[in-house]
């Protein structure tokens, strides 16, 4: 099967490829947000960009998908054609492009992950839940725990249901947000 054909699967056959899968924190991941930001900041080389990590990878103590997210923050997305050229021509996949967002992914191969896999994703400046949401949970480790909780107790459910799995956490992400942005 070659990577053209990863873009053939059914969401289902996707799913059963690439599964819902939860490891206890690794500080590893950390240092591999750290080089791939390196990396992304050399590929698009403009000082008007920030780059972070954020997702659960990024959240010390819990489980995570090991999935490094990445945000990167642009004041405009005039430049985003420009940017997804580059990364594609890295071996990024663009999964999804509209004027908010953009987001790639990395590490995906027909025989399934590789060691390291990143989700990037381009929003505004404006566009900040993921950072509030890391920051909080990163600032309240009982809530964190809390996520931790939910998340495993999701999983034999929604082990090959991405997106069940991720609505399944709405309720306690929007709860956790509405936390953060009252200071």
């Amino acid at each position: 099967m070659s990577c053209a054909s990863l873009k053939d699967l059914s969401l289902r056959e996707l799913w059963e490829l690439f599964p819902v899968i939860l490891e206890p924190y690794k500080p590893v991941w950390k240092e591999w947000a750290a080089d791939e930001i390196a990396y992304l900041k050399e590929i698009i080389d403009d000082d008007s960009i920030g780059i972070i990590h954020i997702g659960s990878t990024a959240i010390p103590g819990i489980y995570a998908k090991p999935i490094i997210d990445i945000l990167v923050m642009t004041p405009d997305s005039s430049e985003w054609a420009r940017y997804s050229d580059l990364l594609e021509e890295r071996g990024y996949i663009c999964m999804a492009s509209d004027v908010r967002r953009m987001s790639f992914n990395k590490g995906y191969s027909p025989e399934g992950y590789l060691e390291k896999v990143f989700h990037i994703h381009f929003h505004l400046l404006d566009d900040r839940d993921e950072i509030l949401f890391r920051d909080y949970l990163c600032s309240h480790p009982d809530r964190a725990k809390e996520y931790e909780a939910l998340k495993l107790s999701l999983l034999p459910e929604f082990r090959n249901d991405r997106d069940g799995y991720t609505m399944a956490k709405s309720e306690f992400i929007y709860k956790i947000l509405e936390l953060a942005k009252q200071g």
